[in-house]
């Protein structure tokens, strides 16, 4: 007997994958947007002037919107979920300046309470579905698992690339290029079958957020401090443009793909 539907706002499942394709692509959009996400966040709370608190407000509100749009729709939609993707890395960039600089918490003690944020999310999730795979994702749970794994990662992302750069006095580019090696260790462990996909993915995940971040503040920043002192607008402009230009093309192959051939 065939089963009644479920009413899109009811059913638990999707019908596709919610989660974008794991491309280079994708990877280029994720540092873009984790660059965006520290110029933005630095243009509310410092350029701006108003502050980490109203910066976390601004940004975490429009944050669950966002998420609220992204969760609740039935299939992929590629500007949404970028747009996720940078509320992400906006809000984590407000919470992450929130616990080191109102909070007296410091980087260092911040990056560890993230990651045990982040490693209980990711455990909790991997208990209850037994995997911590993004291809596919087409339950709300898991979905939303992902969400808060991904705002976990991203406000560690930013406490860790400020740690190296404050308190160890690395700079930006040193910084930038230690992330980069720790990706590139772990690609090479992929490649030689030591590290699966999963683990591939998000590790990868974790550390191109440091990486954005510093080179977020390698833009922003005045040139005594090591900077290239674009200002919060300028970057935060570049980066959106080039997401635009690429979640554009993506839309427009995902169109292409989707056209069955003649």
């Amino acid at each position: 007997m065939t089963q009644p539907s479920l009413s899109p706002v009811s059913s638990p499942e999707y019908t596709v994958n919610k989660i974008a394709e794991v491309t280079l692509v994708f990877w280029v959009l994720k540092i873009l947007a984790t660059t965006l996400g520290e110029t933005t966040g630095d243009l509310i709370a410092q350029t701006l002037g108003l502050g980490y608190l109203a910066g976390l407000g601004i940004t975490g509100a429009a944050l669950v919107v966002l998420l609220a749009v992204q969760i609740r729709a039935q299939s992929f939609h590629p500007a949404l979920f970028w747009a996720a993707i940078v509320g992400t890395t906006t809000a984590g960039t407000e919470i992450s300046d929130f616990m080191d600089r109102s909070l007296g918490l410091g980087y260092m003690s911040g990056s560890v309470v993230l990651t045990l944020g982040l490693l209980a999310t990711l455990w909790v999730w991997h208990r209850r579905d037994g995997t911590l795979s993004v291809d596919p994702v087409t339950r709300r749970d898991t979905e939303l698992a992902f969400w808060v794994a991904v705002l976990f990662s991203n406000s560690l992302g930013t406490a860790f690339g400020d740690f190296l750069v404050d308190n160890l006095g690395l700079g930006y580019m040193v910084s930038a290029a230690i992330c980069t090696g720790v990706i590139g260790l772990v690609y090479l462990a992929h490649r030689g079958r030591v590290m699966n996909e999963i683990a591939l993915f998000w590790l990868a995940f974790i550390f191109t957020r440091p990486f954005g971040a510093t080179f977020g503040d390698f833009l922003t920043k005045p040139l005594e401090k090591g900077g290239l002192d674009l200002g919060t607008y300028n970057a935060s402009a570049v980066c959106l443009v080039l997401m635009a230009g690429l979640v554009f093309i993506e839309t427009r192959r995902m169109k292409t793909k989707a056209i069955p051939a003649l």
